[in-house]
């Protein structure tokens, strides 16, 4: 099951297959009383939260992860992302209204996308995680067996012509098509189905 979440500017996905779910992205920080909010809305609670994976570390994905780990949520940390991590900290120190909590990289659980095919099933989930740096370096897509794709700002494929001087976007689009994905699910975009 994925639910996709809007409470901001950002599409949030709650995957659950069985067992604690796993949150991707999050919005802007200060938006915490809205995620409440939108969660209860879709029958979700706290508790049904394990995990948070961020698809990039820029400030309207991952603005509340500090928060969420704070009330038990656990960082899914994968190892390219690590430096990273504290990348929207400086743009949040200049907005002190907010109430930017910053990410415990020390407290996440780190792995890599080789072993994440692993620790999803642990979860519960069938799927895997795979480096798509199309969009920024740290950028990663949760691919679900399923056919569902997230791929937070990844450039529409359609749209590829677009960026010649982008090899990484081509090289993430090829990786991810290579998954033979049913639908992508964007983080400011809709949807788009494939046949």
């Amino acid at each position: 099951m994925v639910k996709r979440l809007r409470y901001g500017n950002t599409n949030t996905f709650f995957v659950k297959e069985s067992g604690r779910g796993l949150l991707v992205d999050t919005d802007y920080a200060g938006t915490l009383p809205m995620f409440f909010r939108c969660i209860k809305q879709a029958d979700i609670s706290i508790k049904d939260i394990g995990y948070l994976l961020v698809t990039h570390y820029h400030p309207d994905h991952m603005g509340i992860a500090g928060e969420l780990q704070k009330l038990g949520v656990k960082l899914l940390l994968i190892n390219i992302q690590k430096p990273y991590v504290h990348f929207s900290d400086r743009i949040f120190e200049r907005e002190k209204r907010f109430g930017y909590e910053t990410p415990d990289e020390t407290a996440a659980l780190m792995v890599s996308c080789e072993e994440s095919r692993a620790f999803l099933q642990g979860i519960g989930i069938k799927g895997e995680i795979i480096h798509t740096p199309g969009h920024s370096e740290d950028s990663v897509t949760l691919v679900l067996d399923e056919g569902s794709c997230i791929v937070g700002d990844l450039e529409p494929f359609e749209f590829l012509e677009g960026y010649e001087d982008n090899p990484e976007l081509r090289d993430s689009w090829e990786k991810i098509m290579s998954r033979k994905p049913k639908r992508i699910l964007f983080a400011h975009a809709n949807e788009k189905k494939l046949p």
